[in-house]
């Protein structure tokens, strides 16, 4: 009877047993089984509790709070009077709501039992964040199409002769959108946060054109002229390329800093234009040239400009003496080899008439009025034999001579 009881003893404390160690297993096994389906506990998405949410209840509240209003949100740009609007839909604005929600339901799943159950029961929050992307082309879309708008290229001032005095053409200002500046203005406004629309201002520069009216008002005086003759040395043909070329010149306007050139203006002379053969000097001698005479032009100018107190840059001389200019006065030109120009070192534009009527070839410089304080002439002194010759620019103010420079040191052949 003893042994018996011994028996029964021992079978209740092995079942004693087993249930001591299986009843915690259950419970844990229980707890870790129940969040199968679910997001862990302390999981919080943007600082939104998780905890045993399905993916797709998790999904849901996402969209519902950060997805669907985002997609509402708009940047209205003001571009002087007008509003261009990007929608967050039209740059594919979005949450990475299925990764980050996938990454909630996977934490934790790949631990073991035990872990499974430390982790649901840790206090401890495990923060995720969603992630924010978007297209950037059409921002540079509606900024493209804010820049047809907007950009518009500044229109000069013109200045016409008319009689006595001249009529100028009002310059108009031109604009450019600072694209550059707004692309960044926009991009600094694109955000996941939920709230108002964003405002955004572009910046316009105004564009000035380089020949303002203020500045072609500078032009209101006769500075200097120079004439020649070229009637009684010209035949038929020489006087054609004459006026040809003349024509070419007159009504140009030279800013400040601007560089002339005669060949640039006149261009070629070809016969597709009107030239015709003339007299042209050949080195010692005189040959049968197309545009033969134009070096008279070129000449005439240069007396006229350096009147003005304006130097030439490039300048040279013909190999025998003209008829029509004192010697070391004129400035031969051919077009590819020899130039005639000048840069305008005056404070105002010069405005160049030109005529060639009843034979005379005359160039006038207009300017501003200041500029008549002071005077300029030419002086030579030729030395003997008359092949070499010097010409001396005299500046001259209130009767006082300020300079007389040395310009031309040249040697002719003959």
């Amino acid at each position: 009877m003893k042994k018996k009881n011994v028996i029964i003893t021992g079978i209740i404390s092995s079942i004693i047993v087993i249930l001591g160690i299986s009843i915690p297993t259950y419970k844990v096994y229980s707890k870790v089984k129940s969040f199968d389906g679910y997001i862990y506990p302390t999981v919080k998405i943007n600082g939104e509790n998780m905890s045993g949410k399905t993916v797709e209840e998790a999904k849901k509240i996402l969209e519902d709070k950060y997805q669907t209003p985002v997609g509402n949100k708009k940047i209205n740009i003001k571009a002087n009077d007008k509003t261009y609007t990007i929608n967050y839909t039209q740059l594919g604005a979005k949450y990475d709501i299925d990764k980050v929600v996938k990454e909630a339901f996977d934490y934790g799943k790949d631990k073991n039992i035990i872990d499974k159950y430390k982790l649901i029961k840790n206090s401890v929050v495990k923060p995720m964040e969603l992630s924010f992307t978007y297209n950037p082309k059409p921002i540079d879309d509606v900024i493209n199409n804010i820049k047809v708008a907007v950009n518009k290229q500044p229109q000069n001032g013109a200045i016409t002769k008319s009689g006595a005095g001249f009529v100028i053409t009002p310059d108009v200002d031109g604009y450019k959108l600072k694209d550059v500046e707004l692309k960044t203005n926009i991009i600094a406004t694109i955000n996941g946060k939920i709230g108002q629309d964003a405002n955004v201002q572009a910046n316009i520069e105004t564009l000035k054109a380089s020949k303002t009216k203020e500045k072609l008002q500078g032009v209101n005086t006769l500075v200097s002229t120079y004439s020649t003759q070229y009637g009684t040395i010209s035949s038929p043909g020489r006087a054609t390329n004459i006026q040809l070329a003349t024509s070419a010149i007159n009504g140009l306007l030279l800013m400040p800093g601007e560089t002339f050139s005669f060949n640039g203006v006149v261009g070629e002379r070809t016969a597709a234009k009107g030239y015709q053969a003339a007299p042209v000097d050949i080195g010692k001698t005189t040959g049968m040239g197309l545009g033969g005479g134009i070096c008279q032009v070129s000449t005439t100018l240069y007396n006229s400009v350096i009147r003005a107190g304006v130097k030439s840059t490039v300048r040279m001389h013909h190999t025998i003496p003209s008829t029509y200019v004192p010697l070391g006065f004129d400035a031969t030109v051919d077009y590819g080899n020899l130039d005639y120009q000048f840069k305008n070192t005056l404070s105002f534009p010069m405005y160049i008439e030109s005529s060639s009527a009843n034979g005379v070839e005359t160039f006038n410089i207009y300017s501003d009025k200041s500029l008549l304080s002071k005077t300029y002439s030419l002086t030579s002194n030729v030395a003997p034999g008359g092949k070499n010759v010097k010409v001396y620019l005299q500046t001259i103010q209130n009767g006082v001579t300020l300079s007389n420079e040395l310009i031309v040191n040249d040697t002719y052949t003959n």
